[in-house]
């Protein structure tokens, strides 16, 4: 069975390469720049780049040695590739292999020496940067951490599939990125690998725990995790209203939105809760026509899709008092009126071939139809 491995990267494989005839300052510039982008580094310490382009080129010349232990050594990341194939990547070869780093300029820089040093091994690695990934502040941690788990919960389902068996090398990256990777994991990995410290280096396989999400207790609150998830936000009042449980949320100031866990627990059991009955969402009206055309839908992925852009409506429409002209706006709706038509019928899209006509009233957006694109013109 082929793996499909997901490494954490750090930064270790430059600051390892300091020399103790190094100026004493390099240390110190490197911590100081570690959440630094290359723009933000060449603004404020320039001098930098060129310390990190000399380390770099320090840390290929070691790793195209060829010397297993130097390269063990030098890099956290590729220690525990290579002990996962016991020292013979070539084992490895036609394994999928992702680097995931931060945006930041020496975790890039980290990330692109190891994928340049393995793409002559292995058939394929590539490098995954969630979107504002960085240890510097809370938000963009946030941000990233939800990216990533998107991104995973892709890759687990398509790995799946393909039968692959899924591996998270937490060898190396920022401890506080391996502390979520390790808690994401027990959903995603079928194995977590890590490396004892010293002399010994052996590898450490953490199997997945059997770990099931109560969905019934998330059940009654679907509608509001939907919309978080969707990017709305409640004030604490109302999250305290309805009684969601602590870990399911976070609140940012004075705004509450879905927490990283809440994303993880929510992207387990959304399939089933989002494939039953029509969920009600503010500003949104389903006709009977519309009621009928959903239940006629047998795919529960197709039920999931529609429903998460029902919420992604109605939380625009709740951000503009019901105003249309958001929907408009929104490349991926494109909402439109019928130029063929006397009244105010109107139209978006769910996916490239499928369609929902409307009519907006007062603020509130009533669903006619919906389904594939002709079908819905004919007859909107």
């Amino acid at each position: 069975m082929y793996r499909f491995v997901v490494s954490t990267v750090g930064t270790s494989l430059l600051s390892n390469q300091i020399r103790p005839k190094d100026p004493k300052s390099w240390k110190g510039l490197l911590n100081k720049t570690a959440n630094w982008t290359e723009e933000r580094i060449k603004r404020h310490e320039p001098e930098v780049i060129n310390i990190l382009l000399d380390l770099k080129n320090r840390a290929e010349e070691k790793l195209n040695s060829g010397n297993i232990l130097e390269i063990k050594e030098a890099s956290a990341e590729l220690n525990g590739i290579y002990s996962l194939y016991k020292d013979n990547v070539e084992n490895g070869k036609l394994d999928t292999h992702w680097l995931i780093t931060t945006e930041t300029y020496q975790g890039q820089s980290t990330a692109k020496i190891i994928k340049d040093f393995l793409h002559k091994k292995v058939n394929f690695i590539e490098i995954y940067t969630p979107d504002q990934l960085s240890t510097e502040d809370t938000a963009n941690f946030k941000q990233g951490i939800d990216d990533l788990i998107n991104w995973l919960s892709k890759r687990h389902e398509e790995s799946q599939k393909d039968g692959y068996s899924i591996y998270f090398n937490l060898v190396g990256g920022f401890k506080a990125i391996q502390g979520c990777m390790n808690t994401i994991g027990m959903f995603y990995a079928d194995k977590i690998i890590y490396v004892f410290e010293g002399e010994s280096s052996k590898l450490i396989t953490i199997p997945r725990l059997p770990i099931t999400v109560d969905s019934e207790r998330v059940k009654k609150h679907k509608v509001t995790l939907a919309l978080l998830n969707a990017g709305a936000s409640f004030s604490p009042k109302q999250i305290e209203d309805e009684k969601i449980e602590e870990s399911l949320f976070t609140e940012i100031d004075g705004k509450v939105t879905i927490s990283n866990w809440g994303l993880l627990i929510w992207n387990e059991c959304k399939i089933n809760l989002l494939s039953e009955d029509l969920l009600i969402f503010p500003k949104l009206h389903y006709e009977d026509n519309f009621r009928g055309d959903y239940n006629r839908i047998r795919d529960k992925k197709e039920k999931l899709q529609l429903q998460e852009d029902l919420a992604k409506v109605s939380n625009l429409l709740n951000q503009s008092n019901g105003n249309t002209s958001v929907l408009k706006e929104h490349t991926g709706f494109r909402y439109d009126k019928y130029t063929n038509r006397n009244d105010d019928v109107a139209h978006f899209r769910v996916t490239q071939g499928l369609r929902i006509s409307c009519i907006s009233i007062s603020g509130i957006l009533r669903l006619r139809r919906y389904g594939k694109e002709p079908e819905v013109n004919k007859n909107p």
